[in-house]
């Protein structure tokens, strides 16, 4: 009885140490570790506030002229592109703001604009940190405004139509083959084929401007060689021909506006000269 009294006093005082030092443990580790650990008092950033001024009119009010309509964004809560800020003034500020966006990436070309003067995407085109001036955004410049910030590019994809953007051959086409060429004919399509359509160097170009009914502009006119550089296409001398005449072609007064302003890092330019040159001395 004595031996069994005592095993069962025995085990309750252990229970009791254990249940007392295990708190006590815990409590020590804890305030060992809070001594290790750096004291974290974050300081909040202070406000870095831009301003941005936006091209606004609405067709719905055609007796109100367009004016610049001004915008505060804390830089500190954007992104670091134009397109970020525009998407922040939508979403939280004033939801009738009216631009063109899809990808995001600078491969769709829908967010083309003037930014601080420059034809260029929005979403490739980093805001300007210093807070002590605006950013000044408009639509492409010598357009028909749609509303806002979306110009109509209807003329401009109709002159894309016409130069016939796509292989054309006179060969039948051969059941289960496809269109062969050398590395070195594909080589020669590299600077041509990246083009996205943006506009932003036709839109930039004055001879565009001045002429914009008949002149095909740098964009147009750079689809159009890449389809007469093209190897596998079989009507070169057609293409050449529709472009030989005063207006689609020679408007290029080498400017060079195009290539100083395309957002792709493409040459416009060099790919008329190359068309001039065909023409002028042939293939």
């Amino acid at each position: 009885m004595n031996v069994s009294m005592l095993s069962r006093s025995a085990l309750r005082a252990a229970s009791s140490v254990s249940r007392t030092a295990i708190p006590i443990t815990a409590r020590t580790l804890a305030s060992v570790a809070t001594s290790q650990v750096a004291p974290s008092t974050p300081e909040s950033k202070k406000p870095r506030i831009k301003k941005f001024q936006v091209y606004r009119w609405n067709p719905d009010q055609p007796e109100k002229k367009p004016y610049m309509q001004e915008y505060e964004l804390d830089l500190n809560q954007t992104g670091p592109m134009v397109l970020d800020a525009l998407i922040r003034m939508k979403n939280e500020i004033d939801p009738t703001l009216t631009f063109r966006r899809s990808c995001r990436e600078g491969i769709c070309g829908s967010c083309a604009m003037n930014i601080e003067g420059t034809n260029t995407l929005a979403c490739l085109c980093r805001i300007d940190v210093d807070t002590s001036k605006p950013s000044k955004i408009y639509p492409l410049p010598h357009t028909y405004v749609v509303k806002d910030l979306v110009p109509d590019l209807t003329q401009f994809y109709k002159q894309y139509k016409s130069i016939k953007p796509y292989l054309q051959r006179k060969d039948p086409p051969t059941p289960m083959k496809e269109n062969l060429q050398s590395v070195a004919d594909r080589k020669k399509l590299d600077g041509l084929y990246e083009c996205i359509l943006c506009a932003c160097c036709s839109t930039s170009c004055p001879s565009y401007w001045w002429n914009s009914s008949e002149y095909l502009g740098p964009a147009v006119l750079m689809q159009s060689y890449r389809w007469i550089a093209d190897s596998r296409d079989q009507f070169k001398e057609e293409r050449k021909a529709a472009l030989d005449n005063e207006m689609s072609l020679y408007r290029c007064h080498t400017i060079m506006n195009c290539a100083k302003t395309c957002p792709k890092g493409l040459n416009p330019g060099l790919a008329i000269a190359q068309i001039k040159k065909e023409l002028a001395f042939g293939s």
